[in-house]
């Protein structure tokens, strides 16, 4: 594991799952850096290659397993596959990913673009000389899509189960309770795209997110008459972004761009820079932000900087639950910290924010 800084050091992590315990083993220097201490926050289950933990405040990416019997217990049936929401079901998202949860399937990653016909064509490149193919990249060009990267036990197969079969006619009669069955329409405006192998998944998230060179498709922020919103690692981690979506939803906001982002100190520490000397809780707001993965949106509205903000609430949760039962933070947040979403505090942060990212 190495932490992120603005110096990257090497660690070997030892998790003792008897008593939830953590030492931490500097390599480089060959000395213990920290020792055997009892942390509740660390669970067996975020224990997997490519993913990002937190350790007494300090940011872990997680590189590789230890030995050959760790590897085996944490990591022999853990996948990557790519989820994509189709056009005509961008708009339940907030249901999609509570499915994925249900399914103790972890988002890692999630991005909402726009494709080009070009895009869309390359994406189905194996359908090109198929009867269907134009209808389906005209379908897939015609409004966002949400492409994610999804971990777990079995992912590909997982996430296949969970779309149901492809024409969401016969999902309907043999899968009732799939994405299909409740969202799709047909065979092409089918709700969701999920990869069907471990080859196909790798090359499609390098499609959507690429390893290499460049971000792959742009995401869909635009900043006119928008809020920023970002929902935070705590969130993230408490599996409320699901709920979290669908309450934005249903109180008739557009989410009109999503991105997941890791922040690392010195982007949160710009981010919430208004708040410093403002408010005593900055320090550990910045704490919070790049404490794991946040989900930042785009959010439109009729006067949406306003409007949304008092959707949001106070930023205390349990001033929120008395003054604004309904607001994000009195749902969802705990503390003043932690409470759930951070939001645009003025108009032309808005713009600002959402540029940002």
């Amino acid at each position: 594991a190495r932490t992120l800084a603005a110096l990257l050091r090497r660690y070997q992590l030892l998790f003792y799952p008897k008593d939830g315990s953590v030492e931490m083993f500097d390599v480089k220097n060959q000395r213990t850096f920290l020792r055997r201490t009892k942390y509740d926050e660390l669970h067996q289950e975020d224990l997997f290659v490519g993913n990002r933990v937190n350790v007494f405040s300090r940011q872990l990416d997680l590189i590789g397993y230890g030995d050959q019997y760790t590897g085996n217990k944490l990591g022999s049936k853990k996948e990557r596959t790519l989820a994509m929401i189709k056009p005509d079901a961008v708009n339940k998202m907030g249901d999609i990913l509570q499915m994925i949860n249900d399914a103790n399937l972890i988002l890692t990653k999630a991005k909402m673009t726009k494709l080009t016909w070009k895009q869309a064509a390359d994406f189905y490149t194996e359908h090109q000389t198929k009867s269907f193919f134009n209808n389906l990249v005209q379908f897939m060009t015609s409004g966002p899509v949400v492409a994610m990267e999804l971990m777990g036990d079995e992912a590909v197969s997982v996430w296949r189960r969970i779309l149901g079969p492809t024409d969401s006619g016969v999902a309907r009669k043999e899968a009732p309770p799939s994405l299909r069955a409740q969202f799709g329409t047909d065979g092409t405006r089918n709700a969701g795209h999920g990869s069907d192998s471990l080859a196909s998944a790798a090359r499609e998230l390098e499609f959507f997110f690429p390893s290499t060179a460049g971000h792959g498709p742009a995401n869909t922020a635009n900043c006119t008459d928008c809020a920023c919103c970002v929902i935070k690692p705590h969130a993230i981690s408490e599996a409320l972004t699901g709920k979290i979506l669908h309450s934005i939803s249903a109180a008739g906001f557009e989410i009109s761009a999503l991105q997941m982002f890791n922040m690392d100190r010195a982007n949160a520490e710009e981010f919430l820079e208004v708040y410093k000397g403002v408010v005593t809780e900055y320090p550990n707001m910045v704490a919070e932000l790049c404490s794991g993965p946040c989900m930042v949106l785009e959010i439109r509205a009729t006067d949406a900087p306003k409007t949304f903000r008092e959707f949001c609430g106070p930023a205390d949760p349990e001033i929120a639950r008395h003054l604004r039962p309904d607001s994000l933070r009195a749902l969802y947040g705990k503390t003043k910290v932690q409470n759930a979403v951070h939001c645009t505090d003025l108009p032309e942060d808005g713009i600002l924010e959402v540029h940002t990212y």
